[in-house]
């Protein structure tokens, strides 16, 4: 008898900015992705085999990274940020593509539409530019003396100038004073805009999330307490850092559903017959110890509201 030629093991590409992770410094959304293909009946090291990139918070090393997935001939790249997700896509127009989180991927040309995004590449969007409005209003009701809010803003990121065009509507509407920091993707710049906090004299602050305001995030929450500056962010992993308040997606959530359409794909779908996802719940997170030390009592009408509450 013919001796049995052993499956081939898919092999998935993860690419990321961010620097790989410790035990001193897990990654929940890496655990929350390898969670979701377990739950799939896909194992590490058995069923599938992941290839890991990381950046290391150098985003120039990106391009080379996507090229050395595409080198070794991964099946499917999942990758987060839009960085990241540009890189795959200039590296391959062949392999499929899996953005498990991105804020705009139609206003920042990475797909065609959401219900049809055509090409290699779909995955999940966290719908950040829609809500600003929405946080703004969080952070008034959170401070009744809110009349003048700070942005802070990475100019560079296409999705980010989205995102602080709709947080200049929105603090209008609110009638808010609105305040520029922006920051143009140098970790130096945050020194100089937070120097400009005792003459602007904002009430609070909010910091929008692109990948190079999440990997500094310890930086800027160290920040914003030097100033006393209650702050809200798109993401609890800031407020796991230290800061005040979070209203958004779960990114940890959206990596655990990145695991089905990888599935999909290993099964014969083409990413451009998966519509993107757009978020379904979100999460409102509170950090109490941070709300002391600003000498801030948080409404009980936002406590109740709240998903999570560190304390």
């Amino acid at each position: 008898a013919e001796a049995q030629q052993p499956a081939k093991v898919p092999r998935i590409g993860v690419l990321l900015p961010f620097p790989a992770p410790t035990p001193a410094a897990p990654s929940p959304t890496l655990d929350a992705f390898r969670q979701g293909l377990r739950e799939l009946g896909h194992v590490e090291g058995q069923s599938i085999a992941i290839e890991y990139r990381y950046a290391e918070g150098k985003f120039e090393r990106l391009p080379d990274l996507a090229a050395e997935l595409v080198r070794i001939k991964v099946d499917v790249i999942v990758t987060s940020g839009e960085p990241a997700i540009r890189a795959a896509k200039r590296a391959t127009s062949q392999i499929p593509i899996v953005m498990a989180a991105v804020g705009d991927p139609v206003v920042t040309g990475l797909v065609a539409s959401l219900a049809r995004p055509g090409g290699n590449i779909t995955g999940l969007s966290l719908l950040a530019p829609e809500l600003a409005g929405k946080r703004l209003e969080l952070l008034k009701e959170t401070l009744a003396r809110l009349s003048r809010v700070a942005v802070l803003w990475n100019s560079p990121s296409v999705a980010m100038r989205h995102t602080f065009r709709e947080a200049q509507v929105a603090a209008g509407v609110l009638g808010l004073t609105f305040i520029s920091l922006e920051v143009q993707g140098n970790p130096e710049d945050f020194e100089r805009v937070f120097s400009m906090i005792p003459r602007e004299r904002p009430d609070g602050l909010f910091v929008t999330l692109d990948p190079f305001t999440r990997l500094h995030r310890r930086r800027i929450v160290e920040l914003a307490a030097k100033h006393q500056l209650p702050s809200i962010y798109e993401h609890r992993e800031f407020v796991d850092a230290g800061g005040l308040m979070s209203y958004g997606p779960s990114v940890r959530d959206m990596w655990r559903r990145a695991a089905t359409y990888v599935d999909k794909i290993l099964k014969g779908a083409k990413p451009a017959d998966l519509p993107v996802e757009q978020p379904t719940r979100f999460e409102l997170v509170i950090n109490l110890k941070t709300a002391k030390a600003l000498g801030l009592a948080i409404p009980q009408t936002i406590l109740m509201r709240a998903d999570h509450v560190i304390r």
